[in-house]
């Protein structure tokens, strides 16, 4: 018999950008963890641009329930999420980083406090008081001031956005995926704001293992992001907080 047939369904996003080196490993140590979680699944894999090998390194690779979407230019992290999100067939979708730094074995923890606490979105936190995080001290510097950041823009509950693994209702996603406009760098924190202001509160946290092994914050391309990041946060504050952009029309049907 099998024990799967009665639980709910589960999408994976993985959203990849060059990591032809690590991503037949890093797929096969999370198709692991997935053989041993309670629902049945499916692995979307979105390569954000054609600019290496991965994709070749995954067809060669066929590994079971793995499905690759890719287009030929790249487009950021929020684009590949928001297409890999919107082919999703599971009534539960959740996406986790590609690369090393995530425990995927977190994957089966965010799944059972999203039905402990019947939540909409169970978000992965590296603040939460069970974490087992290796950060360097200037990337915890940077993440606390960002973090206050956000609480102060936006006045969200949870103590961590920016973690690349969240899981999400189906019927969450049927109606923020239409508004999300980000393309790189403040996707996480649009979906959960967007969520947020169309009534969805039901969103807490759940415990990760990560190690990072990050450029340091004065290499030039960190320098982009980190810019990057705040330009698009503001950019997020003027839609949420001036055109109001993310709200639901009168005619919109109640959240229940």
């Amino acid at each position: 018999m099998d024990t799967k047939a009665n639980n709910h369904f589960l999408s994976l996003i993985i959203p990849v950008f060059r990591q032809e080196n690590t991503i037949v490993s890093n797929l096969r140590q999370i198709t692991k963890v997935m053989e041993k979680i309670r629902y049945d699944h499916e692995i979307i894999v979105v390569i954000d641009g054609m600019v290496d090998n991965s994709y070749k390194k995954i067809k060669e690779a066929k590994i079971p329930k793995v499905k690759t979407i890719t287009y030929k230019k790249n487009q950021g992290k929020a684009w590949a999420l928001r297409l890999g999100l919107g082919n999703a067939r599971g009534d539960y979708a959740m996406f986790i980083d590609s690369g090393s730094e995530i425990d995927p074995n977190g994957i089966s923890m965010l799944l059972e406090h999203m039905e402990w606490y019947n939540a909409d979105i169970i978000v992965g936190s590296k603040r939460h008081p069970a974490s087992y995080i290796h950060y360097p001290l200037d990337r915890m510097i940077f993440s606390y001031g960002y973090y206050f950041l956000v609480k102060l823009l936006f006045g969200l509950k949870v103590r961590d956005t920016q973690a690349g693994i969240k899981i999400f209702r189906k019927t969450v996603l049927e109606k923020i995926l239409p508004r999300l406009l980000e393309k790189k760098f403040a996707g996480d924190l649009e979906m959960l704001v967007a969520a947020r202001s169309m009534g969805f509160t039901r969103i807490y946290e759940a415990p990760i293992k990560m190690d990072y092994e990050l450029s340091p914050l004065t290499s030039a391309a960190t320098i982009r992001s980190i810019v990057g990041l705040f330009i698009d946060t503001m950019a997020l504050f003027y839609r949420t907080h001036i055109l109001h952009y993310y709200k639901p029309s009168k005619n919109s049907k109640k959240i229940v």
